[in-house]
């Protein structure tokens, strides 16, 4: 078998490599091209060594300032506070209390709005929620008009608020959706 391998090898040889290139049969000029290559291939080893060029050091990333600049675009309110319509929307933090303006509801998977100087009536429901949940128009018919309060809703929870409060009633779903 190896015999037939070796044979069916010349065969291809023969007919589709050069002559000058055939098992054995070296000319002047391929050993020429070919010294002529080894010498470069020594001159760029010799480029090489003389540059000496040392593998760099394991380099960690440096925090300054607790800023990490992947989150920068990504930030969340912590805690999440509620609160009237005086109060002023934006990101919420434990130093700068604003109400979180870009909450999401865990529960419905839905935006909550907010509308100021509105709270809503005693007989809004689950069910009207989840009808009419975000339009205003459809809302707006369980929203009393009253001062200084925001009425909060998704599509299954509902609040209205006066006061700046941090979110902490477990029965709402609402958690920051970034800023």
């Amino acid at each position: 078998m190896a015999d037939d391998i070796d044979d069916l090898l010349d065969e291809v040889e023969t007919k589709y490599c050069p002559k000058d290139r055939r098992k054995g049969k070296e000319t002047s000029s391929s050993i020429k091209s070919r010294r002529k290559a080894s010498e470069d291939h020594d001159d760029l080893d010799q480029i090489l060594d003389d540059l000496k060029v040392e593998p760099l050091p394991d380099v960690k990333p440096i925090k300054s300032n607790g800023y990490d600049a992947r989150t920068e675009t990504a930030r969340k309110c912590y805690p999440i506070y509620v609160g009237g319509a005086n109060c002023s929307c934006g990101m919420g933090t434990s130093m700068s209390q604003k109400t979180c303006d870009k909450m999401r509801c865990t529960s419905c998977d839905f935006k909550v709005v907010s509308f100021d100087n509105f709270e809503w009536t005693t007989d809004t429901d689950y069910l009207f929620l989840r009808n009419h949940a975000p339009d205003f128009q459809k809302l707006k018919s369980n929203l009393n008009s009253r001062k200084g309060y925001r009425a909060y809703c998704c599509q299954c929870s509902f609040r209205s608020i006066k006061e700046l409060t941090q979110l902490k009633d477990p029965q709402l779903k609402w958690v920051c959706g970034k800023h």
